[in-house]
């Protein structure tokens, strides 16, 4: 403490220190300008800011030499005299996502120019600088030029732009994320109404894709994403913006498409590629896509509309058995209640006895004498009636019960089989889950133990999913079924994509060339005969039986025989009939069965029974449609319709067909069509374009996206001359005029 007080007393006796007299102080006025151009020159010095100015005519007329050695300029070199839209470049990404006016706008307009991001021309590397500016007039209010700053931002504009890019851009595959993809989406579909054009939205998930995170891994599953994504962008280019919305969802957005022609040979090309083999650390990955598409302004006006609507279209693509695209339409919402009773009901079907096995017959090429009889799962709901298996089997395979109903329908058979003739087998679809799981062969010993049936007489049809990921899982599974006694089958052959060395070491005894190389195959544009003889030829070498699914007509008959298939199954012999009958069969001992069907293969032909309009002078008439082609259709309603009659088909939905009358009878014509008819991706057809909301708006009506009758629509009230034609009623038995 002494200390303390001993500097305090000495402080308080040291005599005081002179203050010297503050300096007077000195003001830069304006009119000091000497002053202020060293104050300028200060800051420029210092690097604490630069400055620029044009002349009238937006040419560089100064530049802080600071900034000057910026641009890296050549000895001798000067910026003096450089166009400012010139040097200074726009920052395209910035401006893409924002409502700012160009530089080049903002100069031509004389505007002032705030605080703007831009890239200098001619630097090595990129070098960013920002931008300000007032524009300068003199007395009699003409412009002389810009008088502005600058500063170089070049490193926090890196980081800037490497956070924006995170929270737009999905950082697994570079695509644009959920939020930039809405937001795209609703400034495209915002200037694209005003100028009356439209967008198509292509919504896509992929297909077994837990498949392949549940059995390679996480990491694998991620770089699977990646390849997708790849094949993606090779593929759409720069024809429209591609995001991942998350998981395994994509998202394209294509402006200026509306032809669905167009868009469905698109869609299936993406499905194509995107189905085709992924290699992921030394393993195969085998996946599948599906697909929704909705059209702007005809399915929707707005973001989420159109949204809503693709992602209708993709849930009926998926219900209706995967690997396809599906265009959406209003009719889809009907189809999306009746998936969800079947979800709530198919729970309940065993318990209440609703599920039936029925069997369809594989034949012998030779002589057609049955030796297997596929199994296939039917549902008779007891307030709905029979269930498409399309239908059903989808939403078990979503829901989870498709391990549940593969068990039932197992056990089934092999109590049926029990009681068959020990020369004819039953063959029993597998699904993929199925086999995925831990205790399949189990599943499949208890079955053949609780029957008592002969191992030999069950046959377990199997698809080349199955080789997707662990393969040594996979062969094992193989071995342990064949030590059961069971056969193995390959199904659906050539539609996957499975190796020829996994065929080589799998212990198949047959296999089933798919429908899809059968259909048409007597046809001369098309190489599926040829198809049909490799196959062929390669079970042959592995010691297979070969069969050709599908089989249809007794032209397609005649050449799967001539290239050599040894089995033989479709309509043309037997569809799939009740246990029952089958039994009844055996018990009279037939065992032949006889081709009964069509003579030729007839491509596209649907048969049909609904009503749709035919408009002919202004007048909209009610005729039925019995079958439709893509060149042409038949229908009835209308009483002796002159041939080369111009008329209209009206399917609904704003789609128009113009078409000629080719065939006549009484009530009944036959009509082609000017534009043929697309497949609208769920076996089904459609037209290529539809009448635009934009063309209804036209004449008064407000902008919405398309309802049923969008021809009534479109023609209002228009009256025309006299009916030319009588209506008549064929809804009975007889023709009655209307």
């Amino acid at each position: 403490m002494a200390g303390l007080f001993s500097k305090l007393t000495k402080s308080a006796v040291e005599p005081e220190q002179e203050v010297p007299e503050p300096a007077p102080l000195k003001p830069i006025s304006a009119s000091d300008l000497q002053r202020r151009v060293e104050l300028l020159d200060s800051l420029e010095s210092a690097g604490l800011g630069w400055f620029w100015a044009s002349d009238s005519k937006g040419r560089l007329i100064y530049l802080s030499e600071a900034a000057t050695q910026k641009l890296g300029l050549e000895e001798g070199q000067s910026a003096v005299g450089m166009p400012l839209s010139e040097l200074f470049l726009p920052d395209n990404d910035q401006a893409a996502e924002s409502s700012e006016r160009p530089l080049k706008f903002v100069l031509a307009a004389r505007n002032s120019i705030t605080p703007m991001t831009v890239r200098l021309a001619g630097t090595q590397g990129e070098v960013w600088w920002e931008i300000a500016a007032k524009p300068q007039f003199d007395e009699n209010d003409h412009f002389t030029g810009y008088r502005g700053s600058a500063k170089d931002i070049s490193a926090t504009h890196e980081s800037r732009r490497d956070a924006e890019k995170l929270s737009k851009f999905d950082s697994l595959t570079g695509l644009s994320n959920r939020y930039r993809m809405t937001k795209q989406l609703t400034s495209t579909l915002t200037a694209f109404r005003s100028a009356k054009r439209s967008v198509a939205l292509m919504m896509l998930d992929l297909d077994r894709f837990k498949q392949v995170n549940d059995t390679m891994g996480h990491p694998a599953g991620d770089e699977l994403l990646k390849q997708v994504a790849a094949r993606l962008k090779r593929l759409i280019g720069d024809r429209g913006e591609i995001g991942r919305l998350g998981g395994d969802e994509f998202q394209v957005i294509l402006p200026d498409i509306d032809d669905r022609g167009v868009l469905g040979d698109l869609g299936q090309r993406v499905i194509q590629m995107l189905s085709q083999p992924y290699s992921i650390n030394g393993m195969r990955a085998v996946i599948g896509s599906s697909m929704g598409i909705a059209i702007a302004p005809y399915d929707g006006i707005d973001a989420d509309e159109l949204v809503k609507a693709a992602d209708l279209a993709l849930y009926s693509a998926k219900g209706e058995g995967r690997g396809q695209y599906r265009f959406y339409s209003s009719d889809l919402k009907e189809g999306v209640k009746h998936r969800h009773r079947i979800e709530e009901d198919l729970r309940d079907a065993i318990a209440k006895n609703e599920l039936q096995m029925h069997y369809q017959p594989i034949v012998t090429a030779e002589k057609h004498t049955v030796e297997c009889m596929e199994a296939l799962m039917r549902w008779e709901h007891s307030d709905r009636g029979m269930i498409s298996p399309g239908d059903f089997i989808p939403v078990a395979e979503d829901v989870g019960i498709i391990r549940e109903l593969g068990e039932w329908a197992l056990l089934e058979v092999c109590n049926q089989v029990k009681l068959w003739p020990k020369s004819v087998r039953a063959a029993v679809n597998v699904s993929a889950v199925q086999f995925a799981s831990d205790d399949f062969v189990k599943v499949v010993r208890g079955a053949l133990q609780t029957s008592g049936v002969n191992p030999a007489q069950i046959e377990l049809e199997i698809t080349e999913s199955v080789f997707v990921g662990d393969l040594d899982r996979t062969f094992r599974l193989f071995r342990e079924l064949k030590e059961l006694g069971v056969k193995l089958a390959l199904d659906d052959f050539g539609t996957g994509y499975s190796s020829l060395s996994y065929l080589r070491d799998a212990p198949f005894d047959k296999i089933k060339i798919d429908q899809s190389f059968v259909r048409g195959c007597s046809a001369d544009d098309n190489n599926n005969a040829a198809i049909i003889a490799a196959i062929v030829s390669l079970a042959e070498a592995l010691d297979m039986e070969t069969v050709a699914e599908g089989v249809e007509n007794k032209d397609e008959l005649a050449m799967v025989q001539k290239r050599g298939a040894s089995h033989l199954q479709g309509i043309l012999f037997s569809r799939a009939v009740p246990a029952q009958e089958v039994l009844d069969r055996f018990e009279r001992g037939a065992f032949e069965y006889e081709p009964l069907g069509p003579e030729k293969y007839r491509p596209d032909r649907r048969t049909e029974f609904r009503r749709i309009g035919l408009i002919h002078d202004d007048h909209r008439y009610k005729v039925m449609l019995r079958n439709l082609s893509k060149t042409g259709a038949k229908i009835e309603g209308l009483l002796d319709v002159p041939l080369g009659t111009q008329v209209v088909l009206d399917f609904g939905g704003g789609q128009l067909a113009v078409a000629t009358v080719k065939r006549s009878e009484g009530f009944s014509q036959g009509v082609e069509f000017e534009t043929p008819l697309i497949n609208d991706g769920a076996d089904g057809l459609c037209t290529r374009h539809r009448v635009s909301p934009y063309q209804i708006e036209a004449v008064g009506r407000p902008l919405t996206s398309l309802g049923n009758d969008a021809y009534a629509a479109l023609a209002g009230n228009v009256k025309g001359a006299s009916k030319a034609f009588i209506e008549v009623d064929i809804s009975g038995t007889a023709g009655v005029a209307a």
